[in-house]
C-alpha cells in the first residue's frame, strides 16, 4: 500500500470518527476489542495504520506494555550541563482488569514513571504500547547507537590502516614482487575497511529509519486511544483549579474533547459526583469549600468522566488521614469492579497496596528492583531493599512493634556489580529480581 492510499485512507477514518465523535461504548462491552480485527481496529480508533502496533498484546489480553522506558531529565548548559535519570530502564506488562502497584520511597521514580504512561513527558527513550498501539516513544537509545557505531568504525579503521602501514613497512623493497605485495596488501585491507564502513551504514541506516518511525508515531497519537488513560493526582490541592467550580472542573475534559451539550454534560458530573460520594448541590462550589477527601473525589470523578480503562492512581490517599484513606480505596475497588478498570497504583503504604493490588513492583533509583504478586512478595521477599521496605511496616501489637527490627539497606554493602552486571531474571514463575548471577543461584536456594 503506497503513500497515498494509507493518507486517504487515515483522512476516512478522521472523517468517520468526527461525524460520531461519541463511538457506542455499548459496542465496545458487547464485542470487545480483541475481537476487531487491525483495520477495525485503526478505524474504530482512529489509528494511523502507519503507527507501530503490536497486535499480539490485544490478543494477550494485555492493556498497556512498557519496554525499556527511560526518562532523563538535563540540567544547565555546555560543561555544566546535569543529567539526572529519573527512570532508567524500566519494562512491565498489564492485563486488563489487572492492578499494578509501585511502591518505593520518595524521589525514586514512581510518580515520573506513570506521568510518562500519560504523556505529560515525551520520554527519552523505550516504548509504551496501549491495546498494542505505540502512543509513545524515545529516541536516545538510537542515536547513541548511531553515535557509537561512528566512533568504533572510525577505530577500526584507523587501527587496519595502522597494520596496513606496518606490513607495507616491513616489506623488502629491493625484492622484485614488492610492487605486487603491496598491491595485495592494500586490497586486503581496503576490503577489510570496506565491510566495516558497509556494516556501519547499513546500521546507521536503519537507527534513522526507526528515528523517524519515533517521530512519525509521537506526531500521529491517536487521541481517542490516549482519552482511555487518565490520571488521578497525588495533591487534591494543587490539582484542582481554585477559581473554577466543581462542574467546570469536571467537565473540562469533556469540553475538550468537543462536548458541548451543556444539559448532557451535567447530567454526566451530576452522575459522576454521586458515584463517588458526593451530592448534586455540591457542582456549583469552589474546590476551597471541600475537605481533602471531598477534593479526591472530585479529583476521582474527573477522571472517571472520560471512561477511562487504565487509571494511573498516584498516592490518592498519601494527604488523608487513616479513615478518609480506607473510604477512597473501598471506592476506588467498588469503581474498579463496575468499570472493569485496569489500575497502576502509586503508593508507599505497602500494606494498603498489598490489599489492592494483584502485583507489586518495588523501584529504587529509577530501577525496579522486584516484582511479583501481592502474595508472593511479602512471603518470599528476595531483594535487599524489598526487605527492608517490609521492616518499616508498622505492627499493630505494641509488644511486636517495639521488637521489630528495621533493616537498613546499603546497596554498596550487599551487591557487588564491579564484574557481572544485574539484570531482571525471573526465579519463579511470575516473580523476578534485579540481580547477577550468583545473587541469582543465592536467590534460588533461599525459595526451596
Amino acid at each position: 500500500m503506497n503513500k497515498d492510499n494509507l493518507d486517504s485512507e487515515l483522512k476516512d477514518i478522521l472523517l468517520a470518527n468526527e461525524s460520531n465523535p461519541n463511538l457506542s461504548e455499548e459496542y465496545d462491552e458487547e464485542t470487545g476489542n480483541v475481537n476487531l480485527n487491525v483495520d477495525d481496529f485503526n478505524k474504530k480508533y482512529g489509528v494511523n495504520p502507519r503507527v507501530k502496533s503490536k497486535p499480539e498484546l490485544r490478543d494477550q489480553n494485555i492493556i498497556l506494555s512498557v519496554r525499556h522506558l527511560k526518562q532523563f531529565f538535563f540540567f544547565g548548559h555546555g560543561v555544566n550541563r546535569a543529567k539526572l535519570k529519573a527512570v532508567s530502564n524500566v519494562s512491565f506488562d498489564l492485563k486488563e482488569g489487572e492492578c499494578l502497584g509501585i511502591v518505593g520511597e520518595s524521589g525514586c521514580g514512581k510518580t515520573t514513571t506513570g506521568r510518562s504512561i500519560i504523556k505529560l513527558y515525551d520520554i527519552t527513550s523505550g516504548s509504551i504500547y496501549y491495546r498494542g498501539v505505540r502512543i509513545s516513544a524515545g529516541n536516545r537509545w538510537n542515536r547513541k547507537e548511531i553515535k557509537w557505531t561512528k566512533i568504533r568504525c572510525q577505530e577500526q579503521c584507523k587501527e587496519l590502516e595502522k597494520k596496513k602501514d606496518e606490513e607495507i613497512k616491513a616489506l623488502d623493497k629491493a625484492s622484485p614482487a614488492y610492487q605486487e605485495t603491496v598491491n595485495n596488501i592494500n586490497r586486503k585491507y581496503n576490503d577489510e575497511i570496506n565491510n566495516i564502513k558497509n556494516n556501519a551504514n547499513k546500521i546507521i541506516y536503519e537507527q534513522q529509519e526507526k528515528i523517524q518511525q519515533i517521530k512519525f508515531d509521537n506526531a500521529h497519537v491517536s487521541r481517542k486511544l490516549v482519552n482511555e488513560i487518565q490520571m488521578i493526582f497525588q495533591d487534591p490541592v494543587d490539582s484542582l483549579d481554585p477559581r473554577m467550580t466543581v462542574e467546570d472542573i469536571i467537565q473540562e475534559g469533556l469540553r475538550i474533547q468537543k462536548f458541548n451539550n451543556k444539559e448532557e454534560n451535567h447530567k454526566m458530573v451530576v452522575e459522576m459526583l454521586e458515584k463517588v460520594g458526593l451530592v448534586a448541590e455540591h457542582a456549583g462550589r469552589y474546590p476551597h469549600e471541600f475537605s481533602g477527601g471531598q477534593r479526591q473525589r472530585i479529583g476521582i470523578a474527573r477522571a472517571l468522566i472520560m471512561k477511562p480503562k487504565l487509571l494511573i492512581c498516584d498516592e490518592p490517599i498519601s494527604a488523608l488521614d487513616v479513615s478518609i484513606r480506607a473510604q477512597i480505596i473501598n471506592l476506588l475497588n467498588d469503581l474498579k469492579d463496575e468499570y472493569g478498570l485496569s489500575i497502576i497504583f502509586i503508593a508507599h503504604d505497602l500494606s494498603v497496596v498489598k490489599y489492592f493490588c494483584n502485583r507489586i513492583a518495588v523501584m529504587y533509583y529509577g530501577k525496579i528492583v522486584e516484582l511479583a504478586t501481592s502474595d508472593e512478595l511479602f512471603k518470599n521477599p528476595l531483594h535487599p531493599y524489598t526487605k527492608s521496605l517490609l521492616s518499616a511496616i508498622p505492627k499493630p501489637n505494641p509488644i511486636s512493634e517495639k521488637n521489630r527490627k528495621r533493616i537498613i539497606y546499603r546497596p554498596e554493602l550487599v551487591h557487588d556489580y564491579s564484574v557481572d552486571k544485574p539484570q531482571l531474571r525471573e526465579v519463579c514463575p511470575g516473580h523476578t529480581v534485579l540481580c547477577n548471577q550468583a545473587e541469582f543461584e543465592k536467590y534460588l536456594t533461599e525459595l526451596k
